[in-house]
């Protein structure tokens, strides 16, 4: 019996390792071919592939160059995108590109391709050192005008870049055939590695399972034969059954002994079934004694019931949580309006929903900004006058002390007289107090008290716990809510003061223009421009058609703090903000140059640094032949409307184009 026992334990321990050694070998083979293609992968990836992309790129930016450089020549005008675009290529696009492609070149096996490559990037050099003398040459507007330069730029173009970009060109096609070729060579190395690796898993799978199978069937008809009455009443026991006892006999082995302890399984089966029965019906009481002290089953469904029966209290704990959120979320959505009516709501039904016997609410009032206070904003059953009349602040009471600290404050021992609980036949100390904090984001609106006769679970606690953070943000969205509105209001009420402001403005520039027309057919431009403009409360300036300044006001010299000499003959930029886009600026000459009128709100700087908004009104000036000989502008100085943050902001995101 021991002889046959080992036999099969050693021929199951044979078979075992010989599947190991088999899985050992075909690891080895697997884990070599993978490492080669890893490594081919790797070198592809990391050499190969960045390599031929490099190269494409070397080769798109001298074309771009080239391009560049001849819209730079070409161009005289709205191409400062692509000058641009040539610095950037110059200063950064190409310095990078070349790094990357002199590390890569540390791997290049091939004498040839680095050849090619570096001659490109020797020439590449020579060519940006020719475009930059071009780019010196040509820099503003008289640069273009002069035509001995713009000839010699031409020419460079013509002689010089165009026949180094075709140079470079056939330099980087011969690179890239020989990358091409090197990439398609490491991917047909990767696709042989592959190949084998699968015939390799595919020859070691077959013999396993070959010599599995066999050795399976062998050593199932050794082992199976014997124990097929065993095998019966198991199967009746796979369908649910348990059979009754069948009176056979066994030798004492392996199977004596596996009989013996299906009989012994079969009756612990049958109390089990009734334990489970008891189990699934509620009744956590029923008894039940395992097989023993080794039973995992009957030691495990003693310990899954004393867990269904914990699982039953925590689900009706969750449950009563659940649905108390759902309550108090639909109380807060429903009453986010009325913050009044919202704290009364909240208290009611939180004193109904814990069973407790006094509540009260208190808020925050930030309104004194030196020494915030918290105020009773609701109560229920509330006895204690004191908060009816009085402020609370940080730090007085237990409920001062819960909003220094921002935590919850639980007691069970309340001292006599700390609050009382009245009924109709009289009053009594409650058993317990708990205070919470209202606060989201650690930011804390309020405090909520509470008073029972019976102590606060612990699971109850948790409770309050978590919807007082919604109670927190529903406060502070109200609050929110409230000053949004009454700052739109404001925002509103600054609108229409603008608006009439405008309108002013506007006829008063009808007037002042016919008064110019006037005066200038009587005593000419410049005395008439003089009178008129230093007469008007606007802040005035006259500029040629390049933003140069002809004239100022003296209202202007004396809110931009220069003196007229410091202006004229400046550029107007010279009291512009930093803060103003350049896409306000881009807006407004596009405007006048069409010959229209541009209006907005302009933030302008002083000498000495500091800021003024005006309400600005540019117009251009036309001669007898209609043609712009330069702009006007008046302007309405509105610092004191936006010396306040809120009612800058307001501008702000009434005029996002602006500022």
């Amino acid at each position: 019996m021991n002889n046959t026992r080992l036999s099969i334990k050693y021929r199951i321990f044979g078979g075992f390792i010989f599947m190991v050694i088999a899985f050992i070998i075909v690891a080895i083979i697997s884990f070599y071919n993978a490492d080669k293609n890893n490594f081919i992968v790797k070198d592809a990836s990391e050499n190969k592939r960045p390599s031929s992309k490099s190269i494409y790129d070397l080769k798109h930016l001298a074309t771009r160059s080239k391009m560049l450089i001849t819209n730079w020549v070409y161009l005289q005008g709205n191409n400062d995108e692509d000058k641009e675009a040539l610095k950037y290529l110059i200063e950064i696009e190409y310095p990078t590109l070349k790094e990357n492609i002199t590390k890569l070149k540390e791997n290049w096996e091939d004498s040839s391709l680095n050849k090619s490559v570096d001659t490109v990037l020797f020439t590449f050099d020579k060519m940006i050192g020719i475009e930059q003398g071009i780019m010196e040459q040509l820099v503003d507007f008289e640069d273009y005008e002069d035509p001995f330069t713009k000839l010699m730029a031409e020419d460079a173009v013509t002689t010089e870049i165009l026949p180094l970009t075709t140079f470079m060109n056939e330099q980087l096609a011969i690179a890239e055939s020989i990358q091409d070729r090197i990439t398609t060579s490491a991917d047909q190395d990767q696709i042989k590695v592959g190949a084998s690796m699968k015939t390799t898993t595919i020859i070691a799978g077959i013999i396993i399972v070959v010599f599995g199978l066999t050795m399976a069937y062998f050593m199932s008809i050794s082992i199976t034969n014997p124990i097929n009455f065993i095998k019966e009443m198991v199967v009746k026991m796979g369908l649910g059954e348990l059979p009754e006892d069948q009176d056979k006999n066994f030798k004492n082995d392996e199977i004596g002994e596996m009989a013996k302890a299906m009989d012994n399984l079969i009756n612990g089966l049958k109390s089990t079934t009734v334990f489970a029965e008891n189990i699934g019906n509620g009744n956590y009481e029923s008894e039940y004694k395992p097989l023993s002290d080794n039973d995992v089953l009957g030691n495990a469904l003693i310990e899954m019931r004393s867990n269904l029966r914990n699982v039953a209290e925590e689900d009706k704990k969750r449950s009563w949580a659940t649905e108390g959120q759902a309550l108090f979320g639909e109380i807060l959505r429903s009453n986010n309006s009325d913050i009044d009516k919202l704290a009364d709501d909240i208290i009611r039904n939180l004193i109904k929903y814990l069973n407790a016997n006094q509540a009260g609410l208190f808020v925050i009032n930030s309104s004194d900004d030196d020494e915030p206070f918290m105020e009773l904003l609701s109560c229920y059953a509330w006895d204690k006058k004191k908060y009816l009349d009085q402020k609370i602040y940080k730090g007085d009471g237990l409920v001062g002390q819960c909003w220094q600290e921002m935590d919850k404050v639980y007691i069970t021992d309340v001292p006599d007289g700390y609050v009382n609980i009245t009924s109709g036949l009289g009053d009594a100390n409650p058993t317990s107090i708990l205070i919470m904090p209202l606060k989201v984001n650690d930011e804390i609106h309020g405090v909520v008290e509470m008073a029972s006769f019976t102590e606060f679970k612990v699971h109850e606690i948790e409770f309050v716990e978590k919807i007082a953070e919604s109670i927190a943000s529903t406060i502070s969205t109200v609050r929110v809510n409230a000053k949004t509105q009454s700052l739109l209001e404001e925002s509103q009420q600054m609108t229409e003061e603008m608006r009439a402001q405008e309108e002013e403005m506007r006829q008063n520039m009808e007037e002042l223009q016919a008064t110019q027309e006037e005066v200038e057919r009587s005593t000419g431009e410049y005395k008439s421009q003089s009178l008129v403009m230093n007469e008007t409360r606007m802040i005035v300036s006259k500029t040629d058609k390049k933003g140069i300044i002809t004239y100022v006001n003296d209202k202007f010299c004396e809110i931009a703090k220069y003196s007229r000499e410091e202006l004229l003959g400046k550029s107007h930029n010279i009291v512009r903000h930093p803060d103003m886009t350049k896409a306000a600026f881009k807006n407004l000459w596009d405007t006048i140059q069409r010959g229209d009128i541009w209006k907005g709100y302009v933030k302008n700087r002083c000498k000495d640094g500091d800021f003024y908004w005006v309400d600005a009104t540019i117009m251009p000036v036309k001669g007898r032949d209609g043609a712009i000989e330069g702009y006007i502008g008046a302007r309405y100085d509105l610092t004191e409307f936006v010396n306040d943050k809120e009612l800058v902001e307001a501008v702000k995101k009434a005029f996002p184009d602006t500022v």
